[in-house]
């Protein structure tokens, strides 16, 4: 039987009682300061999905990073206070050791045949297969689990070429090729570096929130496959040690499967 895929490990979770899970922290997603947001993301948005009472799919998600995760176990606690015909809202928290680390807030529904348009527009850059794969030393070690093709707006190698702006567009896949779900999307909504690190250098940042809007259901994404999507993230205002920066996340064909925004804290 084949291992597990490194995400899948991640998020896997032990039911404690109707509205307790217990997971733990996986090493091939660490970052700078305990994991990779955007797996603690993907976990807590799996803790929802397979809750006994949880209807429809994922609509949007906002968590909160409160404090560090330290390496080990974490329990997080779901419960739904609201549930309409269509939709239903969640409140989470993850702890450690009765420890609140991150909060959370989500909202699950059901899609509906109605009027769909897209206004937002995928940006025109070259295929992934005319971009080489950028070189991951000197980052964090969750960047190894992805293959990421930068077009503009580069963090290659922890090279940084600072510019007048905040933006990168790049091509990303799993590197194994993991089939696309919510959890994979999810954690791909923050795989985009703090844009600050573009307009002033590598300075202390993080990411103090973030929400995920999902455009897709589960069938769209499976779909997918394992192929390229396209990201493309941006600042919007920078001041007093915060900025906000948002993010789009495509399909190759150019359907838009996900929007994400992040507040975030900087030093200098």
């Amino acid at each position: 039987m084949p291992e597990p895929h490194p995400l899948d490990r991640a998020i896997e979770l032990r039911v404690v009682d109707h509205d307790v899970v217990r997971g733990q922290t996986q090493p091939e997603w660490a970052n700078m300061v305990g994991p990779f947001g955007g797996v603690t993301a993907a976990a807590i948005l799996h803790a929802i999905d397979i809750h006994p009472d949880r209807l429809g799919g994922p609509i949007a998600l906002t968590v909160n990073f409160a404090a560090p995760i330290a390496d080990g176990h974490f329990e997080i606690t779901r419960r739904a206070p609201r549930t309409n015909r269509t939709n239903q809202h969640w409140i989470v928290e993850l702890s450690q050791e009765g420890e609140v680390k991150t909060t959370a807030t989500a909202v699950f529904g059901n899609h509906r045949d109605t009027f769909s348009d897209t206004e937002a527009s995928m940006p025109v850059v070259p295929g992934p297969d005319e971009i080489p794969r950028t070189a991951h030393t000197n980052l964090p070690t969750w960047v190894q689990m992805y293959d990421m093709r930068f077009a503009n707006g580069s963090f290659s190698g922890g090279e940084i070429e600072i510019g007048p702006s905040s933006a990168s567009t790049l091509w990303v896949r799993d590197v194994a090729q993991r089939e696309l779900d919510f959890a994979a999307l999810t954690a791909l909504s923050d795989i985009f570096f703090p844009r600050i690190f573009l307009r002033r250098g590598v300075v202390p940042a993080g990411t103090i929130s973030m929400t995920t809007y999902f455009h897709v259901d589960g069938g769209q994404l499976a779909a997918l496959g394992g192929d390229f999507i396209l990201g493309a993230a941006h600042g919007n205002r920078f001041d007093r040690g915060f900025f906000d920066q948002s993010a789009q996340l495509w399909s190759r064909d150019g359907a838009l499967l996900a929007t994400s925004y992040q507040i975030v804290y900087f030093k200098g």
